[in-house]
């Protein structure tokens, strides 16, 4: 067998010799691997820790200090990362990730979106209702718990449930009666499972965030673009009980006592400067096929592209008529316009970097290589599996989603899906088969009208009206007749195409659209007065008539997931190279590079670092993505930087890295050899928008805003130096 695989190793030349050296700032690696697998690679680039100085369960080390942020008391992920970076507590993340807090705080009378906010002392900083904190206490192999328990023979959903049994069983074990928060995930497609302890902090304050024109400058124009000028973050700070335990906002709670805290270096950076990235990646697919990278190019990536595009023109043309429609809406555009162009750049990069050939030629070794196998059958099945699974997926993809994000997006119905959730449990059937309510207890009242009034809250209903309008007309012009919903169709030829009309009748007359009246119901609740609201009656049809569709779609996830489980499994017996590193599923991962310049095309070059002088190239106050706040203009004119210049003179902004970071590493701290804070990651680059899927190390670049210039808007834009007080800044 070892001569039939190198004699097939030495046939295959360099057809796939691009995939199988991995380097070093390739990869997203579980923290307590790094001895084994990864540390004398960063040693030789320029780690001057130990192993257990990163990685440590029994005592303090660099992973006590990263942070995943949620807004669940149980999370099992994280929508960003966050550092702690003061002996009191003191959290560093990206602005985009404090964003949502930022502005459920803000108002006309305090927009903390445009002016930003500062807390001079403790008592100053804000509570955060949902916002939590965990922290990493071990992660552990659970592999032989669950894997025997496993076969090929069964179905995608058989194996999740097997999974999820055994799993909530180790779990609940090890969680101490409540005092741990542990989640086990599926590795390389659920042919390994670790588990993953973490501590939870449930108070977590606001304490610093610039203004958006600072902490979003250059808006969607720079957005995934370099060279970038954006001081990305936000300031917290973690509560505890008296006695160091997690514990819910009380007046009572003190800042945390960390186990370990991140030093922060101004040291000026240099190109090829060892850099590593803590966090927590959400979701990659690099292992993807040929079947699937075609899939998000022609299918999935265009409808997303399309129904979010389609979203943003109506957001933009609310939000710029009337600034307080643009506070209730700026998260949500935010993230939407993130998600946007993020697909437009994928797209863009998979097809330029002709990903799918590529993966067509390790599918073709892999045959080869299958057929050299006893369960050859099995292996090559998988591969056809996969195939016919996208097949049923790009058949359906683009009248689900436009069904699913289009018409049913607009927040009328999030006050449909409240009443659903928190009334199920009082639905009775009679002895005839009729349902009706039982009584409503005035605790279930409350938690709906919270529920409401926090959706009002960034609620407007002219906007959503215009919305549920606007994709009605767009969803007609774009689902093929045969697909298209037939209560839709039948609201089109009724009114003769016009859809105002349907959506005027509709929010006049839905419960829905009216607090008053949702909670008048609740007081006299009907059964059969709910299922005759118009607003449920539109979503039940949209439902139903999207049911067939979604029997297809769940056919081909069962097929493509099957066949992925052991297309991967056989990629690693085949070349362990092929498969170095596990997907990112949002646990601790770290990845180690330098920092570096890059060539995104024929005859262009980018440095690593961008200064404060470019901020002042791009400033232009009649666009409302380049508006430079007079004060930060005035410290750059007279390049009043205090400490936070480079040798030359000159204010650092950002630098890139080599690391390979993705979506929930937003707010991941960049750490030098000595394990001091750089910077904070918060984007990746334009040209490497595929690297979700393919990693390119000659273009995948992350945007980092340099720990100096996040300093400098502290100490010297917003005068809080009590915050400089606290930490422990190095200058060697």
């Amino acid at each position: 067998m070892k001569k039939t695989l190198l004699v097939f190793a030495l046939m295959l030349g360099m057809t796939w010799q691009s995939f199988s050296a991995v380097l070093p700032d390739e990869g997203m690696w579980l923290p307590m691997f790094v001895k084994r697998l990864n540390y004398k690679d960063m040693k030789a680039k320029g780690l001057q820790l130990t192993p257990e100085e990163l990685y440590s369960i029994n005592h303090s080390s660099l992973k006590d200090a990263i942070i995943g942020l949620s807004n669940n008391e149980k999370p099992r992920g994280f929508f960003c990362t966050g550092e702690i970076v003061s002996d009191q507590g003191l959290v560093f993340t990206n602005h985009h990730c404090g964003f949502d807090a930022v502005q459920n705080h803000s108002s006309l009378e305090h927009d903390y979106l445009k002016d930003g906010f500062w807390a001079y002392n403790k008592g100053e900083e804000l509570e955060n209702e949902k916002l939590t904190a965990s922290v990493l206490i071990r992660m552990e192999n659970v592999t032989d718990s669950i894997l025997p328990y496993l076969s090929d023979t069964m179905s995608f959903s058989e194996r999740k449930e097997i999974i999820g049994k055994i799993s909530d069983r180790i779990e609940k074990r090890n969680s101490e009666n409540g005092k741990f928060n542990p989640v086990i995930k599926g590795f390389y497609d659920d042919n390994e499972f670790y588990m993953f302890v973490y501590k939870v902090y449930k108070d977590v304050r606001l304490v610093g965030a610039p203004p958006s024109a600072i902490g979003k400058f250059g808006g969607d124009t720079d957005n995934w673009m370099w060279p970038r000028h954006t001081g990305d973050f936000t300031v917290f700070r973690i509560y505890t009980a008296p006695d160091g335990s997690p514990a819910t906002y009380s007046p009572k709670n003190i800042p945390l006592k960390p186990k370990h805290f991140l030093p922060i270096s101004k040291k000026e950076r240099k190109k090829n400067d060892f850099a590593m990235i803590w966090g927590f990646p959400g979701s990659t697919d690099r292992y993807k096929t040929s079947f699937g990278v075609d899939y998000n190019i022609h299918d999935f990536g265009p409808t997303i592209v399309d129904v979010l595009g389609k979203k943003l023109e109506v957001y933009d043309r609310h939000m710029n008529a009337d600034p307080e429609v643009r506070i209730k809406y700026a998260s949500k555009k935010a993230s939407t316009s993130n998600s946007w162009k993020y697909f437009i750049g994928q797209i863009r990069g998979l097809k330029r970097l002709h990903v799918s050939d590529k993966k067509r030629a390790i599918e073709k070794a892999y045959l080869q290589w299958a057929k050299t196998q006893k369960d050859a059958d099995k292996y090559i099945e998988a591969l056809d599996d996969i195939e016919t699974g996208y097949k049923n997926l790009s058949s359906t993809v683009r009248p689900l989603y436009f069904a699913r994000l289009g018409l049913t997006s607009p927040e009328l119905f999030d006050f449909v899906n409240v009443f659903y959730q928190h009334l199920a449990p009082y639905i009775e059937k009679s002895s005839k088969g009729k349902k009706y309510f039982t009584a409503i207890p005035e605790e279930a009242k409350k938690e709906i009208e919270t529920t409401i009034d926090e959706i009002l809250g960034e609620y407007d209903m002219a906007l959503d009206k215009d919305l549920l309008k606007s994709m009605l007309e767009y969803y007609m012009q774009s689902i093929d007749a045969s697909e298209v919903v037939p209560e839709v169709l039948a609201i089109y030829q009724k009114n003769n195409g016009d859809f105002e009309k349907f959506v005027e009748k509709l929010y006049a007359k839905s419960m829905f659209a009216s607090k008053e009246k949702m909670m008048s119901f609740l007081e006299h609740p009907s059964y059969k007065k709910l299922k005759k609201d118009p607003a449920i009656k539109f979503q039940n049809a949209i439902n139903q008539s999207i049911g067939a569709t979604m029997v297809r779609y769940r056919a081909g996830i069962q097929v493509l997931e099957n066949g992925k489980h052991v297309y991967i499994r056989g990629l690693r017996r085949m070349d362990p190279k092929l498969v170095p590193y596990p997907n990112a599923n949002s646990t601790l991962r770290m990845t180690y590079g330098s920092i570096l310049d890059y060539y995104p095309a024929d005859a262009k070059h980018y440095d690593f670092v961008t200064h404060g002088y470019g901020i002042l190239e791009k400033e232009d106050n009649s666009n409302p993505e380049f508006v430079v706040p007079p004060k930060l203009h005035d410290l750059l004119v007279s390049k009043d930087f205090g400490s936070y210049a480079n040798s030359d003179g000159t204010l650092p902004v950002c630098f890139l890295t080599n690391n390979d970071i993705t979506g929930g590493n937003s707010g991941s701290p960049t750490i030098n050899g000595k394990g001091e804070l750089m910077g904070l990651a918060f984007d990746g680059n334009w040209e490497a928008m595929s690297g979700d899927i393919a990693f390119e190390p000659n273009l995948q670049r992350t945007i980092v805003v340099d720990i100096r210039y996040v300093l400098f808007i502290i100490d010297k834009y917003a005068g809080a130096h009590n915050l400089i007080d606290e930490l422990d800044i190095r200058t060697e």
